[in-house]
């Protein structure tokens, strides 16, 4: 009964929905064949999959469907977060009726194996040059969203009498530049969390130039689907 995580899945089955992903580079070549094969070589149904965002091209939710139920039919339970791109993403109590095996997580967490998962989306940082006015606004929006998370798992921590382990994700970065700070890692150090995954960075000069390891006490894990060439990694066994 292990964890696992993979983002960016990125798929685009419904009819109409033209994305061929394999246009930015050879690890995206055939990658929801490999995504699969990789995938139920690797979990179980007792398993679990954290997915942080770009899950689906699709615009609108019966679009996206093609894809979610895709994924429905592969082992394990699967746990969502969203990314920027998944706009079919409207209203969580909907979404969290359509599958048996798939949970959207918003402002809220998923309990698997003693790990309490928290997490939101997040949005480009301050540190960023090319950050707007407009963007401080979603900013602060997603820090919020990412504090309630939190506290509702300290909370039910707390009630439950039970030791304090979480794992943060992000679908975003937690900072643009590696070296500055954000208000989303600050939140992380004060809530004492020690792991945080995340996607959306994607290229070889994307992986050279983002927060990987250790940044002051908290381990930052890049989990986006090319990063890790279509292979689910291990977060908890």
């Amino acid at each position: 009964m292990s964890i696992y995580a993979i983002g960016d899945l990125h798929l685009s089955f419904a009819p109409g929905i033209d994305k061929p992903m394999g246009v930015y580079g050879s690890r995206w070549h055939d990658h929801w064949e490999r995504l699969e094969a990789n995938w139920r070589r690797e979990l179980t149904d007792e398993d679990t999959m954290v997915v942080p965002g770009d899950i689906s091209w699709g615009l609108k939710l019966e679009e996206a469907k093609y894809d979610l139920d895709w994924i429905e039919n592969l082992p394990g339970k699967k746990v969502f977060f969203k990314g920027n791109h998944d706009l079919w993403w409207n209203g969580i109590t909907r979404l969290n009726r359509m599958y048996d095996t798939i949970t959207f997580v918003q402002n809220d967490f998923y309990l698997a194996e003693g790990l309490y998962i928290c997490g939101t989306r997040g949005w480009v940082t301050p540190d960023n040059d090319d950050y707007k006015e407009s963007d401080e606004r979603v900013y602060r929006r997603e820090m919020i969203r990412l504090e309630s998370s939190l506290e509702k798992a300290e909370e039910h921590m707390k009630a439950k009498g039970e030791s304090y382990n979480i794992l943060g994700v992000l679908h975003f970065p937690p900072v643009s530049k590696v070296g500055h700070f954000s208000g989303f890692q600050q939140m992380f150090e004060d809530h004492g969390v020690k792991h945080v995954i995340y996607g959306h960075i994607h290229g070889e000069d994307g992986f050279r130039n983002t927060i990987v390891g250790d940044f002051q006490g908290i381990n930052y894990q890049l989990v986006s689907l090319d990063y890790l060439n279509c292979k689910p990694v291990l977060i908890k066994e």
